[in-house]
This record gives C-alpha cells, structure tokens and sequence, in this order.
C-alpha cells in the first residue's frame, strides 16, 4: 500500500468503524507481524499461498464472530511467546544494522556512545537468541521485527 501500511489503516478503519471486522491478507508469517495486526483489530490472518483453501472459512468464521489464524502461524506466535521483546531503540539498532551501517555510524547516528551501541547489539543478539549481526538482521525480518 503506497501512502499507509496495513497495521496504520486497520488503526485508521477500526477507530471509525469499532466493529469492523478485518481480514488480514499478506505473505508475513512472522510473529511480531501477526501480533501487532491483531492488535490492531484483525479478526483473521491469511498468507496468501493459502488463499484458495483457507478464504472462505475464514470469512466464514470472522463474520460469526471468531478469530481465525492458520495453525503454522499460530504456531510460531506461540514459539516466541514469553521472549524479551526488543526496546524500540534496540529495533532502531537493528534497522540500522540492516542498513550496513558500523556501531560507530549508527552511534553517530543516534547520538549515542559507541560503547552504548556495542552494549545494545550485545542484548539484541541474546534476546533473538543470534550468533552475530547478520543473523540478528535474519531473524528480525523472518520475525517481522525489521522490515528492508
């Protein structure tokens, strides 16, 4: 969606119409994706590979009044179910890791030590459980904790 992303128009839909009921349709599994769509107000999540098998009895479901999620993404919201969540600094690190950028640049950046920023990579990689910065970038867009 060119000028608003999915999560800021269900925001958008759901504060005029508090009973709407949304179906998300994407090709994110990841968990923070899922969660913050049912946040949101999403009643249903598809990925679009299942469309075929799973639209109608979804539609079906969230218009009785049920949340619908399909088994494997539901499975991997419960995998990291209880896991420190990253800070929103600790996320602007991690997008700025994605970009390329060194802990010096990214301290630049943030207008934070550099030493601070050794010390947030450190937490990031025990949180999401990473061997290094390009397994952190891994897991954070398979999570949909970062987006390129």
């Amino acid at each position: 969606m060119p000028a608003l992303n999915g999560i800021d128009a269900m925001i958008g839909i759901r504060s005029e119409f508090p009973n709407a009921r949304i179906i998300v349709l994407t090709t994110y599994a990841g968990d923070v994706q899922v969660l913050r769509a049912l946040k949101a107000g999403a009643r249903g999540y598809i990925l679009k590979g299942h469309v075929r098998r799973e639209l109608l009895d979804t539609i079906r479901a969230v218009h009785a009044g049920q949340k619908r999620i399909p088994p494997e993404v539901a499975a991997e919201v419960a995998e990291h179910t209880g896991e420190d969540d990253l800070t929103s600094r600790e996320i602007n690190v991690l997008r700025l890791i994605a970009a390329g950028n060194a802990n010096k640049e990214i301290a630049a950046q943030l207008f934070i030590a550099e030493d601070t920023v050794k010390s947030h990579v450190t937490t990031i990689l025990s949180k999401l459980v990473a061997n290094d910065r390009t397994h952190a970038v891994t897991i954070g867009l398979k999570r949909g904790i970062i987006e390129l």
